[in-house]
């Protein structure tokens, strides 16, 4: 063999490299593609109030200070479990109370706190962004966040 990398090996080497990650780039991506749409979706459970909810999220600009999902702004908690961690499992209803109640209760003054503004959400709109928060909470995540406190 020769020492030298002539150009037409440096080019078929090139070329032949290209297309085969080009390959697996569509593989995985296909892949990645198939496992969100049947596997870890729940879009079954999308209902208007959820969607309503989803709304109320991006008119309040949640995201700014919050996470979803990993999403977001890391200057208040990850919200993506906050019903798990409101015992929704468990208590469904109790979890619905506590959400709304604490969102109706900010900001609480607690000196040295990062406090949440008040957005004066009608019970509706509550209820709207509850059903969101559980929606999204019911997401095959493959365990993300990686602890219950988000």
């Amino acid at each position: 063999m020769s020492e030298r990398l002539t150009k037409s090996a440096a080019r078929n080497i090139f070329y032949g490299g290209t297309i085969f990650f080009l390959v697996i780039f569509i593989g995985l991506t296909l892949h990645s593609h198939n496992y969100i749409v049947n596997e870890s979706s729940n879009q079954d459970q999308l209902t208007p109030s959820v969607v309503a909810g989803k709304h109320v999220w991006e008119r309040n600009s949640c995201i700014n200070c919050h996470t979803l999902l990993g999403e977001g702004a890391y200057f208040a908690p990850e919200l993506g479990n906050v019903w798990v961690r409101y015992g929704g499992k468990d208590d469904p209803e109790g979890a619905r109370d506590m959400l709304k109640a604490w969102m109706a209760a900010q900001p609480t003054g607690i000196e040295g706190r990062r406090q949440m503004p008040q957005f004066n959400l009608t019970d509706q709109e509550l209820d709207e962004l509850v059903d969101f928060l559980k929606w999204t909470s019911e997401i095959d995540t493959q365990n993300w966040p990686p602890n219950e406190a988000g």
